[in-house]
């Protein structure tokens, strides 16, 4: 038998949606008030679904204490409290949708090297930006 497990995560940063390629007109047009030269922030919701065969001995999908470290060390430790434009988003606008897709880039190469992973794969991340609206990628 398989089952997802989802567990959610919480994160706080700031972003400018600036695009290099677009004029300062074209920019503004683009992201509005996003688009602030100073950034702006969210408090962002992580939802990390992983699915996988249900471990007879254990009755479980995942060990939730290997996801909560594999997280903490690959998004919340790097992304919290962080201006995006810089690290992983020097060459590509940090919208949420590419902050979801680098996100879920992220935990899935280390949940493929993580030994204790079992047969669990990443499944999706969802990220709720605000109260309004959220950004899903399964990869």
């Amino acid at each position: 038998m398989r089952a997802d497990l989802t567990k959610r995560y919480r994160f706080s940063a700031s972003h400018r949606l600036h695009s290099a390629a677009l004029t300062e007109d074209e920019n503004w047009r683009t992201y509005g008030k996003c688009n602030n030269p100073h950034g702006h922030g969210h408090n962002y919701a992580l939802h990390v679904t992983v699915n996988g065969p249900v471990d007879a001995e254990t009755g479980m999908v995942l060990d939730l204490a290997v996801l909560d470290l594999v997280v903490e060390e690959e998004i919340i430790e790097p992304f919290d409290r962080a201006f995006l434009n810089i690290e992983a988003f020097r060459q590509i606008v940090p919208t949420t949708e590419n902050l979801c897709m680098e996100i879920f880039r992220r935990l899935n190469a280390r949940l493929m090297k993580e030994p204790s992973h079992g047969a669990a794969r990443l499944k999706k991340v969802l990220l709720e930006e605000t109260s309004l609206n959220y950004f899903e990628f399964e990869g």
